[in-house]
């Protein structure tokens, strides 16, 4: 990434912990600046002192209407151009069978996993430069392309985003957007602490001794926002492939 006026500048939803933190500090340390959004008012300032005068912290509810625009607006105000966007908030919640969660709280979730990153997107798209290259990185997850028991809010939500991807893909090339969904594996994070309190699924019962740092799906995020594989524009791209992973720097697996 460039240094100085112009360092790429990315939108990273999710940023106050697990792989979204581990991206806003990737993309600073390469050199990037960041707009940092997140939902807890309570970890912004130690989030704000830990990525420096590079970054920018939002507290914002990615659900609310305005999150988005707003993001877009703080982006621009500060540096004068936004290059990348990273949708990476997302929830897991609530876990159980359709007909025994709770309603708002299932609609919710599709509100953080689909509804919301669509907006992100449009905004973003909106406010750039036509004729720039511009990247977004989608989180997605296995849980897209094969459905869990009890996850059926995540799984819905998260298969929708998927056909989002390409279908951004399809309609803003013309536009020089260059759009990827990672599916980052098994990571150390919060919301595998959530997986492992349920119970629910064989997922549940895989030990924190075999998931990944979030250090990895940070990395890959960094590399395809990079412009060096916009040749896999356009679709899913599992972490775990070998050839990924080479091209992208990470530790065989």
């Amino acid at each position: 990434m460039q240094q100085g006026a112009q360092a790429p500048v990315i939108i990273v939803t999710g940023a106050g912990q697990g792989v979204g933190k581990a991206t806003a500090e990737a993309i600073v340390r390469a050199g990037g600046h960041v707009l940092a959004v997140i939902r807890s008012a309570a970890t912004a300032t130690a989030l704000a002192q830990t990525l420096g005068d590079a970054a920018l912290v939002l507290t914002r509810d990615v659900t609310m209407p305005d999150a988005a625009e707003t993001a877009m607006k703080a982006g621009l105000d500060r540096w004068g151009h936004i290059d990348g966007l990273v949708n990476n908030a997302g929830t897991i919640e609530p876990i159980g069978a359709l007909a025994e969660t709770d309603a708002a709280q299932w609609e919710h979730a599709i509100a953080t996993n689909l509804i919301a990153p669509s907006r992100f997107i449009r905004a973003f798209i909106a406010q750039g430069e036509r004729q720039a290259t511009r990247r977004i990185v989608n989180l997605s997850t296995g849980a897209a392309h094969q459905a869990l028991e009890g996850w059926s809010a995540y799984c819905a939500g998260k298969a929708a985003l998927a056909m989002l991807t390409r279908a951004i893909a399809l309609d803003h090339a013309k536009d020089h957007i260059r759009v990827f969904g990672l599916l980052p594996g098994l990571v150390d994070t919060g919301m595998q602490e959530t997986i492992r309190a349920s119970g629910i699924n064989e997922v549940s019962r895989i030990p924190r001794s075999s998931l990944r740092p979030a250090e990895e799906p940070a990395r890959a995020v960094q590399y395809l926002l990079s412009g060096a594989a916009d040749d896999l524009a356009g679709g899913e791209i599992d972490i775990r492939n070998a050839d990924f992973r080479s091209r992208a720097g990470l530790p065989a697996l």
